[in-house]
Formats: structure tokens, C-alpha cells, sequence
């Protein structure tokens, strides 16, 4: 049990997810810029921001993820040991794409879950 100096009083922390302490909002603030960007689709139509979650076959997720990870890793190797502005770019955009895919396969399979769980 945590008192405040207020005399307020709390259950302890220790047990609960720290999602504050998980998450950078630089990285955050950046995916959330790059997921933005992308809701232009090639027609030049906006997609919602949400549209991923109506669902993307697990292989398209992995592709996808495979090709943005060989791109950071290109990045990576070709930039070491300084970055230039134009190579650190590509390399936040390669980055965000591979958390999008990681992201959205994980979505995936716990949304499977949770739908053999309702059975």
C-alpha cells in the first residue's frame, strides 16, 4: 500500500504494467508520424487510421517485415559509424515499417486468441 504525502493512498505498482516506463514517446511520436503519412494510399484515397486492424494475412505482415528488417540492416552496416540526414531518414522510416509489421502480426494472433477464447 503507497500513502501519499495528501494522506491519499494507493495499491502498490509493483504488479501493474508500466506502460509509461515501456513506451519512449520520441519513438511513439515518430510511428505515429510515419502511420499518418501512409494513410495515403498509391490512388491518393485516405485510408482510416484504423484500417489495419480489419485484418492483414499473418504472411503479407512477415514479408513485409522481412524486406523493411534487410533495409535497416543495409542502413545499418552502410552508415556505421555516422549517420547523414538522408540515411537517418530512411533508416526511422525502415523502422517504423518494421514495427508496423511486427506490431500488426502480434495484433493478429492475439486477436485469434481472444476469438478461440469467446468459443
Amino acid at each position: 500500500m503507497r500513502t501519499f504525502d495528501s494522506g491519499a493512498t494507493r495499491d502498490d505498482e509493483d504488479s501493474k504494467l508500466d506502460y509509461e516506463g515501456y513506451l519512449s514517446p520520441l519513438a511513439f511520436q515518430r510511428y505515429a508520424e510515419y502511420m499518418h503519412k501512409h494513410r495515403v494510399q498509391s490512388n491518393g484515397k485516405m485510408r482510416d487510421s484504423d484500417n489495419w486492424q480489419k485484418g492483414i494475412p499473418l504472411d503479407a505482415y512477415v514479408k513485409s517485415l522481412w524486406r523493411h528488417l534487410i533495409e535497416v540492416w543495409t542502413l545499418h552496416r552502410k552508415s556505421i559509424p555516422f549517420f547523414d540526414e538522408m540515411d537517418e531518414l530512411s533508416q526511422e522510416e525502415a523502422l517504423c515499417a518494421v514495427i508496423f509489421n511486427a506490431f500488426g502480426y502480434l495484433h493478429e494472433i492475439k486477436k485469434a486468441q481472444e476469438e478461440r477464447n469467446e468459443n
